[in-house]
């Protein structure tokens, strides 16, 4: 089979538009239209499909069929480019951006960020988290340089709007009611343990984590999540760090990069 072929036989199935490629036949027709039509229906009904099973809460907030008429436009302009269909649906968040027909709902973007983050955090590498006492037993004077790895399934998303509560009041951690305090809130995703995991960040936290991952010194995060919020408590977001499992191991500089598991 040709790439040629491939790519018209491709292209054909998510646009009713293009024609059917050259070579298709079935038993009982020289070109097979309605049969093709079914199969290109199946296709796009599948990979819509996909989406709704990635997006649940996106699906809540603005209902069962228009989320159907979405995720049909969304397959039809970015198929997919890997057979992995737990992964299907990265762009689907920017996508949403775009929509016109949801531009009022400005949070609902972010949501599906959060969703698609769940779906990598599950599907993320397994690592044992560190245990605090393993820092705790660092000489004081050397703390300051400690690097720290995060959990393999960590994912963030910042986001001007109360997306954790969002997604909580829509997903069944939370009941449905009113949000008061209608403020940013920075969600942290992650699978330490068997399930995945929502939470909000406190104030810093986001780029304390940030700062982590990229290779920052405890000190050097720490002051750049002070320079983001001064409300900004290392002690508090440390505790966090290691007491929800997501620290997999700690290094100090002078140690020529050996980790302590």
């Amino acid at each position: 089979m040709s790439a040629a072929f491939e790519t018209s036989f491709a292209n054909a199935l998510l646009d009713a538009d293009q024609p059917i490629p050259g070579g298709v036949i079935a038993h009982n027709a020289e070109v097979p239209t309605r049969r093709f039509a079914v199969y290109r229906n199946n296709v796009v009904v599948g990979l819509a499909k996909a989406i709704r099973n990635r997006f649940p809460v996106v699906e809540k907030i603005v209902g069962e069929e228009f989320f159907a008429a979405m995720a049909r436009i969304f397959v039809t302009e970015q198929p997919p480019r890997s057979p992995l269909l737990a992964t299907y649906g990265d762009e689907f968040a920017d996508f949403i951006t775009a929509f016109e027909p949801v531009r009022e709902l400005a949070y609902l973007a972010d949501v599906a960020r959060l969703e698609a983050a769940r779906t990598r955090a599950y599907h993320a590498a397994d690592a044992k988290p560190l245990d605090v006492s393993r820092l705790a037993r660092l000489d004081p004077a050397t703390v300051e340089r400690v690097l720290i790895d995060l959990h393999p399934s960590i994912g963030i998303v910042r986001s001007p709007y109360p997306i954790v509560t969002i997604w909580a009041m829509n997903s069944g951690e939370l009941p449905l009611a009113p949000i008061e305090h209608w403020r940013g809130e920075d969600a942290l995703i992650a699978r330490p343990y068997l399930e995945v995991e929502v939470r909000a960040l406190p104030p810093g936290g986001a780029v304390f984590l940030f700062a982590l991952a990229a290779g920052q010194s405890l000190a050097g995060a720490s002051g750049m999540a002070h320079a983001d919020d001064p409300n900004f408590d290392l002690t508090g977001n440390v505790a966090g760090l290691f007491g929800s499992g997501l620290a997999s191991a700690i290094a100090i500089p002078e140690s020529k990069g050996d980790r302590l598991p």
